[in-house]
């Protein structure tokens, strides 16, 4: 026992993350800035993981960081926006380098067209990293929003109760076509990244919004893909619009009144509203028919109380016994916008609860987090992989 302590405690000193970013408006340049600062102290590294500006030419950038990485795995994606313990950024390059003993790593990539059958299928690398006590799966998306709570519904037939996922859909800050998913020297749309990690050492997540319900809940009686089209037997934008009341037409307003679907534990899971104008009075909105939802309310104050209660729980899930080595993010780029000027803010306070690890992450189209249930797809969340 003594001797299995003691090769735990080696290989916690020997664990390590580092992150590098570049803000450089060349993409080839960013790449290879930010690779070479996460690099720079070791030579053990066993996987990079990379959140760059939609904005860049994707392709320059994974050619540049493959380059650099020299045979080490590289995963990531497009961002709307990204983030370290410089606080958000926007039009840069943000590399996460993790390493040394005690982590496995196995990364997969496919194609999306079936979004079950690819949230399966990504999922089949947690077998790779089995031999190691805790584990996790990573998923990493592009594409519309209504495919991704199909995607976690695959992976979990897969990867099952007992390995908890987390993940994004991948940002743009202009053209949510434009985004897309980085695997090696390659840049894929429509696909799914699916990174099992292996540790001997706990993993911890944090999932939080911060949002309340408000008012009685409503029934959704019809739907399309990605959209809501009667809540309550009526066209769901009247009686959004009603339940908002003056100012529905806002995106501002909008953006502070999304739909939340209750759960029995925990907070509820949010979805985003759109009012597009639809000639069938629908709205856009990722949600099942014949599910209850709210409408949600919330402030700066209690979104950034949920940020700390995020990294609060995902530090806790290491067990008391292990900083953490680093802090991983997936925020929603709508829960960005919410914030406005208190986003660095909410940065800020992530670093304070990282203390000396690594922060890295991006603002996302979405969010993936199960720790219990099936359902593990979220909006304006911030979800906390933490790393022992």
């Amino acid at each position: 026992m003594e001797r299995a302590k003691s090769g735990l405690a080696r290989a916690r000193r020997c664990r390590w993350a580092d992150v590098g970013r570049s803000a450089h408006p060349d993409a080839a340049a960013a790449g290879r800035e930010a690779a070479r600062a996460a690099l720079h102290r070791h030579d053990d590294a066993g996987l990079l993981i990379v959140f760059a500006s939609g904005a860049h030419d994707l392709r320059a950038v994974a050619a540049e960081i493959s380059d650099v990485a020299a045979g080490i795995p590289v995963v990531g994606c497009s961002s709307t926006g990204e983030i370290s313990s410089g606080g958000p950024q926007t039009g840069s390059v943000v590399v996460l380098a993790l390493g040394g003993e005690g982590l496995t790593f196995s990364a997969t990539a496919v194609t999306a067209t079936d979004s079950r059958d690819a949230g399966a299928r990504a999922a089949a690398c947690v077998g790779d990293v089995a031999d190691r006590p805790h584990q996790v799966l990573l998923l990493l998306a592009d594409g519309a929003t209504h495919r991704q709570a199909d995607l976690v519904r695959g992976a979990y037939s897969v990867a099952g109760a007992g390995i908890p996922l987390v993940g994004g859909v991948a940002g743009h800050p202009d053209d949510a076509a434009g985004c897309a998913l980085i695997y090696g020297a390659a840049v894929l749309q429509d696909a799914v990244i699916g990174l099992a990690i292996g540790s001997d050492a706990p993993l911890g997540i944090g999932v939080r919004h911060g949002w309340r319900p408000v008012g009685d809940p409503m029934l959704v009686t019809r739907t399309a893909p990605g959209r809501v089209l009667e809540l309550d037997g009526r066209p769901a934008a009247d009686v959004y619009r009603e339940r908002v009341g003056p100012g529905a037409d806002d995106d501002a307003v909008v953006l502070g009144h999304p739909l939340g679907l209750r759960r029995r534990v925990g907070e509820a899971h949010v979805r985003s509203v759109h009012l597009d104008g639809a000639v069938d009075r629908s709205i856009a909105a990722a949600v099942p028919a014949g599910a209850l939802v709210w409408l949600m309310e919330s402030d700066p104050a209690s979104v950034l109380d949920a940020t700390d209660a995020a990294c609060r729980a995902a530090i806790a899930g290491l067990g008391g016994d292990d900083d953490p080595q680093a802090l991983l993010l997936f925020d929603c780029s709508a829960r960005r916008r919410f914030l406005g000027s208190s986003a660095d803010d909410d940065i800020a306070r992530v670093v304070a609860h990282a203390g000396d690890a690594a922060v890295a992450g991006l603002y996302t189209n979405g969010e993936i987090a199960r720790t219990r249930g099936i359902m593990g797809f979220h909006h304006q969340t911030l979800v906390v992989l933490a790393i022992a």
